[in-house]
């Protein structure tokens, strides 16, 4: 498993998939990939990447009186966690320069300002980008305590399964990332 190590001497998740467990019983994660943003000794946040909410991205553009690029036609808005459902998350390379954004990588960013929604617009100021209600949190060592309990894999991620893989294929897509069958994986659980 590859880590970014941080100042404090620790590793972060950053940029890194976790795949929930088949045995997993929090029925919100089930089956999930979460997209970790953030991870230090505060705790973790991330967006999960394959599960779709009610809205469509056609909505969103709406909201900001612009029209839908082509692009965003069609597409769901994802259901990133159960913290803050009332706010969306964009998840988006380049990072560019917004109003309010975190860096996840120095291509990767997670913007919450609505002047990114008029970048979407523009060919030349988001590539790609995916976009979340709610995100996922973890206080602190309390990702640590889940990853020990066999709750997680956790994976570096990839852009393909991020960005450009349907939703609906990205758990069996992050498993592949370790060589892993989702049907293998029932023997693995509470083996450390």
């Amino acid at each position: 498993m590859e880590l970014m190590k941080t100042a404090a001497n620790s590793f972060s998740l950053a940029n890194h998939f976790l795949i929930a467990m088949p045995d997993m019983q929090d029925q919100f994660f089930r089956e999930s990939v979460v997209y970790i943003c953030e991870h230090n000794a505060d705790g973790a946040m991330g967006i999960i990447v394959n599960k779709p909410s009610p809205i469509m991205m056609d909505l969103l553009f709406d909201a900001a009186k612009t029209p839908t690029p082509e692009r965003f036609h069609g597409q769901w808005v994802l259901m990133g966690g159960p913290v803050q459902v009332d706010r969306g998350f964009l998840v988006h390379t380049p990072t560019g320069s917004w109003e309010s954004s975190l860096l996840v990588t120095d291509d990767i960013a997670m913007t919450t300002s609505r002047d990114i929604i008029i970048g979407l617009t523009q060919d030349n100021e988001v590539n790609k980008a995916l976009a979340t209600i709610g995100y996922s949190s973890w206080s602190a060592g309390q990702l640590e305590q889940e990853l020990a309990a066999n709750s997680w894999l956790s994976v570096p991620a990839d852009m393909k399964v991020l960005f450009d893989i349907p939703y609906k294929q990205r758990y069996q897509a992050a498993l592949k990332l370790l060589n892993i069958n989702v049907a293998n994986l029932s023997g693995l659980a509470g083996h450390a």
